[in-house]
């Protein structure tokens, strides 16, 4: 019944939208609903449906008959709410933000991030006003009570008729605010009516990323701070400096890549020349980050891992222990590092914003006795150095390693827990550190990695048996207060190995998303694995942000055009893992470095700049087929990709795949290139036409996108 239902209204969409496509749609809905659950209820079943279409919205709304009512189930959201108590209605937007006036000057930044956002999903814009109470379909925001540590983060959300938005402090009501977006993005802007109380169990939950040996676009880091924003995650630790190993460039320092990505004035140069941040960008990162409750924690690695500073200053290289360890005991290395903390802690607007710093401490050699209590010296020196500037510090826990006399400051100072052999958090909490769980067997990613820690998280086992309290074999009391939360970490260890942003992002969303609940509200008895990861599919990275290009469809059809001339824009920029690329082309020249598709972060090249192959290239890698077009002669061109190669088809035959390949083995570690392409449909150029073009989406993604529109709720 209920497909009879959707394929009636389906078939009478278009004139849905001519008459009123929002009017409409609630009606043609609530029928479907109303008929649906009485059909189930005198049948004696009675079931929630969840269903989406591209013109019906994400999720089906039910109209309740009077004298027939049903308490809301809990609404699903990421993270999932600590409390709720289910009405028996919906709420149906206003388009209006009630700011209540007491508060109006700290609530009109969130407010108006929260229309923003709000405009941005729905096409909607929301009125920002002053009033004490609201009417229906207002959305009313408020702040009550006292700031404590208990309730910082701790927000109340009652949905009736209208919305109220209550919490001690800003951050607390801009997380609520992530909710209604979530739900509503969820229920084609409706909220289930009834009341949450929701607050996070740890104060920190992060994510930490490697630029020193990838780097990202500063883009990338500005959409990450909203997709964490999006799902609660408040610390991004970013790796600003780091090498590769030695063992892979022939055991020469000279040959080990290594770079420093933030720009120095004091020392000019030390920036690695086009693949760093400006302080500007760096700056302005950061209030994008305080504007949708992110902190951005830089990340300065000494003495280990420093190859790029001794590159840039040979002398205060250590000569025992390799040019990635600082010396020690030389005087150089302190007025250096001195220096260039200074910058960025310094004068009345720092670069480094935030209220802390992480001064790195991880990984260096403990085999002399004399160099570990130098190497203890150094970590309490530099705690106490940016401790100068106000700022708190953050270090990688190694004192377990580094086991001396000599005392390290630990009050008010956070260690990030990767490795027990490295620092046991129990003998860390008990010298008075804060503890972040990052726990490198469960929560390290190294892309392409084939020997150690994970090419992808195991998510389903993280969902079902780790939460912050957890290192390892260590385990605390849930509720340890010494336990601050945890972060999970993205290590781009094997560098040149084809992996772009795009992929580490395919690796890093569904850890996000998933370490997300378990920081902020653990397990959830009524919340399964496969729910879980059926409904996390069907939400948005973030209001705006769609890193990974996914397109929702029904049929599997995406955009079909029958002939497309010279520079004509499309409608869809690029279009993600797992797609099928469909064109008819008959070239007229071959020069090189001519052009088909491109976007913003790829290009797909007629013939290679290189070779003149067919090619393309994306985030610094360049692939080539091995195929050239014939010149005058029509073809039929196929190309599929995915998150682990991507493959031509000529005239319906498959022609190649690039796929994943070994770049270099040393022993047992070996590390793989891989060659993929989210791909790029921005404009077109270099050519007269290509005809019969069309896109589909292949099986595996339809897959996806079903599992996303059809839900039962508990």
């Amino acid at each position: 019944m209920e497909f009879a239902l959707d394929r009636w209204i389906t078939k009478h969409n278009a004139w849905i939208d001519v008459f009123g496509p929002n009017y409409m749609r609630w009606i043609f809905r609530d029928v479907k609903m109303t008929i649906l659950f009485l059909g189930q209820f005198l049948f004696g079943k009675v079931l929630q449906v969840f269903k989406a279409g591209v013109l019906l919205g994400a999720v089906s709304c039910i109209l309740f008959v009077p004298g027939l009512k049903a308490e809301n189930s809990r609404p699903f959201v990421i993270p999932a709410l600590q409390e709720w108590k289910g009405g028996d209605g919906y709420w149906r937007s206003s388009c209006r933000l009630v700011l209540d006036p007491r508060y109006a000057a700290e609530l009109n930044p969130v407010a108006n991030t929260f229309a923003e956002d709000l405009a941005v999903m729905f096409g909607r814009k929301y009125k920002v006003a002053e009033g004490v109470s609201a009417c229906s379909g207002d959305i009313f925001l408020t702040l009550a009570g006292k700031e404590t540590e208990e309730n910082r983060e701790k927000y109340y959300l009652d949905v009736s008729d209208r919305m109220v938005l209550t919490g001690a402090t800003t951050q607390a009501v801009f997380w609520g605010t992530r909710t209604i977006l979530q739900m509503m993005e969820q229920y084609d802007g409706a909220v289930p009516q009834g009341v949450a109380v929701d607050w996070p169990n740890y104060p920190k939950r992060g994510f930490m990323l490697d630029v020193g040996r990838k780097f990202v676009p500063i883009g990338f880091l500005r959409d990450y701070v909203k997709i964490m924003s999006y799902y609660k995650m408040n610390c991004f630790q970013i790796h600003l400096n780091d090498n590769g190993f030695k063992k892979f460039y022939g055991n020469d320092w000279s040959q080990t890549p290594a770079a420093f990505r933030l720009e120095s004035t004091v020392f000019p140069g030390l920036a690695t020349e086009g693949a760093h941040y400006s302080k500007k960008e760096f700056v302005e990162l950061q209030m994008l980050a305080e504007q949708y409750g992110v902190t951005v924690l830089p990340e300065i690695d000494v003495p280990a891992h420093s190859l790029a500073f001794t590159r840039y200053k040979p002398e205060i290289a250590s000569k025992e222990y390799g040019e990635d360890h600082l010396d020690l005991f030389n005087p150089e290395t302190y007025l250096f590092l001195d220096s260039l903390f200074a910058e960025y802690l310094g004068g009345e607007n720092p670069v480094f914003r935030g209220k802390e710093v992480h001064i790195g401490t991880d990984e260096y050699d403990n085999s002399d006795p004399n160099v570990v209590e130098k190497f203890r010296f150094f970590t309490d020196y530099y705690i106490k150095y940016v401790e100068g500037f106000g700022k708190k510090a953050v270090a990688w826990g190694a004192l377990t390693h580094a086991r001396g006399d000599l005392p390290v400051k630990s009050d008010e100072v956070l260690l990030d827990i990767w490795y027990n052999g490295y620092a046991d958090p129990f003998e860390m909490a008990e010298l008075g550190f804060g503890l972040v769980n990052v726990a490198c067997s469960q929560l390290y990613i190294i892309p392409l990695t084939a020997l150690y820690y994970h090419d992808y998280l195991n998510i389903e086992w993280i969902f079902n048996n780790w939460e912050p309290y957890m290192f390892d074999d260590r385990i605390f009391s849930r509720n340890d207060r010494r336990v601050k939360g945890g972060m999970f970490a993205v290590w781009n260890d094997y560098i040149g190995n084809g992996i772009t942003f795009k992929d580490i992002h395919h690796r890093a969303y569904p850890a996000m998303q998933t370490l997300s609940l378990k920081m902020w509200t653990g397990a959830v008895d009524d919340l399964s694995f496969a729910r879980f990861d059926s409904c996390r599919r069907a939400l948005s990275e973030a209001p705006g942000v769609n890193i990974g290009a996914k397109v929702k469809t029904m049929d599997g059809k995406v955009l079909q055009v029958s002939k497309l001339k010279r520079n004509q824009k499309l409608l869809i920029e690029e279009i993600g893992y797992d797609y099928e690329v469909a064109f008819d082309f008959t070239a007229k020249s071959a020069d090189k470095g001519s052009v088909l598709f491109k976007s913003s972060n790829a290009i797909l090249y007629q013939s290679s700049p290189k070779s003149g192959k067919l090619a393309f290239w994306s985030d610094g890698y360049l692939n080539e087929f091995d195929y050239m077009f014939p010149i005058g002669q029509r073809v039929q061109i196929v190309i599929k990709g995915d998150h682990t190669s991507t493959s031509l088809y000529i005239d319906g035959k498959l022609h190649q795949t690039l796929d994943k390949k070994i770049l270099y083995k040393i022993g047992e570690e070996v590390v793989y290139y891989q060659s993929t392409l989210v791909f790029p449909l921005a404009f077109t150029v270099k050519f007269s036409y290509i005809s019969k073009f069309h896109i589909i989406i292949s099986c595996k993604s339809i897959v996806y996108i079903v599992m996303c529109f059809y839900q039962e709720t508990n």
